[in-house]
């Protein structure tokens, strides 16, 4: 007789927005996560095209969304999630998530959304004079990603937790009014979550700064890019005593660096002015393609197999979207939102 498998500790509900192809920002902040919680937990794992259409709201954008989305999900798979174990789904593929955001809407202010510390960032970086109703609206479409499949836990990195205590915040409003019907989220804040800076250091990396390097990148590639990288700004020569601290090389080296005697050394001798910046470089590089190497392959394996690669997401939102129009019914049946045409309904008014 087999052994019963061990019961999962809850809902998970985490996503991307698919923006393009990810990089090792992604997966020194998720990806590694993702791919630990995956046992543990009942992963749901979305591709957030709603979520992109709140700051490119363009026909160009939506439909470069489509191909985006599929780039998300090979890089995913790549970097170790399993499709057996997650759900992974379109979030335009469950609808029922827009009604609930709707009914959401309702239930929080204006002034509370304009608090949230991350809308002046977003509008700041891209230049938004005014947000539309959709951006603003951001945290509430949130709220109803991680519970029309009534997620408990939320893996956010510490700029992301108000959105979910506006998550919760609706939720205990919600279940207050019109009954119990969503559980109150946590937010799951990893600790000691490094956030790995760009190449050219002087921002945390982002494909739109172009200084990522790609979980795609092709080995020569990525050489190129590290040769490139930022280092010390004050050594000007291989002889120079240079500072380890805050080094984009070191922090690297840190990260993708298996052999800690080789790092270690290679500080010390950087301290001391007895090794170049083209040596750390040079070793690095070999470093980064080595794990980058079976990240390759298995991209490449589903890259082959473009039919496995939507049945992906079709087989998530064939589990999601039942999940999805429970919830709602559940969420409309508490608020007396019964169809006119339900035959409780009708009795009732007859009676009347």
């Amino acid at each position: 007789m087999s052994e019963a498998k061990p019961r999962k500790k809850g809902r998970i509900l985490t996503g991307d927005r698919p923006t393009g192809r990810l990089h090792l920002g992604h997966y020194v902040g998720t990806l590694q996560n993702r791919v630990k919680l995956q046992d543990e937990y009942d992963l749901f794992l979305l591709v957030a095209d709603y979520h992109s259409l709140t700051t490119h709201p363009g026909k160009e954008d939506v439909l470069a969304t489509r191909q985006n989305a599929l780039e998300v999900v090979l890089d995913n798979y790549a970097a170790g999630i399993d499709p057996n174990r997650v759900t992974h789904y379109m979030q335009s593929d469950v609808p029922e998530t827009a009604e609930l955001t709707l009914l959401f809407s309702m239930l929080v202010t204006v002034p509370r959304l304009q608090r949230v510390p991350t809308l002046k960032d977003v509008m700041h970086n891209l230049h938004i004079e005014e947000p539309s109703a959709g951006l603003l609206n951001y945290p509430v479409l949130q709220a109803a990603d991680i519970l029309i499949v009534k997620g408990e836990l939320v893996p956010v990195g510490k700029d992301q937790a108000s959105h979910v205590e506006v998550t919760r915040e609706i939720a205990r409003r919600f279940n207050r009014r019109f009954g119990e019907v969503f559980p109150i989220p946590k937010a799951m804040i990893p600790e000691d979550t490094p956030t790995l800076v760009g190449i050219d250091g002087q921002a945390k990396m982002s494909k739109s700064l172009g200084n990522a390097i790609l979980l795609s990148d092709d080995p020569e590639t990525v050489t190129q890019k590290v040769m490139k990288m930022y280092t010390d700004p004050n050594r000007i020569h291989p002889t120079d005593p240079g500072t380890v601290e805050g080094n984009p090389l070191f922090i690297y080296h840190d990260l993708f660096n298996p052999d800690r005697e080789q790092v270690e050394e290679f500080k010390e001798r950087y301290r001391q002015g007895k090794i170049g910046d083209v040596e750390c470089k040079r070793v690095l590089a070999e470093k980064l393609n080595e794990f980058l190497d079976p990240i390759r392959r298995r991209r490449r394996y589903l890259e082959e197999r473009p039919d496995d690669l939507i049945d992906i997401l079709r087989a998530g939102a064939a589990r999601a979207r039942p999940i999805a129009q429970e919830t709602l019914a559940q969420a409309r049946e508490a608020m007396g939102l019964t169809s006119l045409l339900h035959e409780r309904v009708i009795d009732l008014y007859r009676s009347s």
